[in-house]
């Protein structure tokens, strides 16, 4: 296993849509067994593969509630085909859009479908956090940001900063 550089906004990669996996070989094992690495070295709670630099349709995610009861699990080619009701995921951050949170609107409730790591379909419901944390990484596999879903004055605010910290970095 090894840590993966994340991919940072406002890198081009992270608004490309994902492919589907059409076979799980050892090369998508090692990019599972790689992404469950670096979400929990960073530490963060999903990854979705375009993070780090992977235009496969896989998320990796945790939503144990402490470091003793880690538990990551893993949706290949993850769909949401239900949602319902609104919650407000407040103060969401994300690994690739450094130094921001914000509050989003965000369904209450999904249903996801997907495969798990071994190929076999999975369906299940989520709701709060986890539900959350879904719309998060599915979105990521679609090209979306958290930034796109929030006001355009944020948004804007933001690009500003962090295209200021690139020029200093440099």
């Amino acid at each position: 296993m090894a840590i993966r550089e994340i991919l940072t906004y406002p890198n081009h990669f992270l608004r490309m849509p994902t492919r589907p996996v059409t076979v799980i070989t050892d090369d998508v094992h090692t990019l599972i067994d790689d992404m469950i690495e670096t979400m929990y070295d960073e530490p963060g709670v999903g990854l979705a593969a375009i993070q780090v630099g992977s235009d496969q349709s896989i998320i990796v995610y945790d939503a144990s509630p402490s470091e003793e009861e880690r538990q990551a699990q893993v949706l290949i080619n993850p769909e949401i085909v239900s949602s319902e009701g609104h919650q407000l995921s407040e103060n969401e951050g994300c690994l690739s859009v450094p130094d921001f949170r914000a509050d989003v609107k965000r369904a209450a409730r999904v249903r996801v479908e997907g495969l798990d790591r071994t190929g076999q379909p999975v369906a299940f419901e989520a709701d709060g956090f986890l539900a959350i944390l879904l719309q998060h990484e599915i979105d990521h596999l679609k090209g979306i940001l958290f930034i796109d879903r929030i006001s355009a004055l944020k948004r804007e605010m933001y690009k500003r900063k962090r295209k200021k910290q690139l020029r200093q970095a440099s």
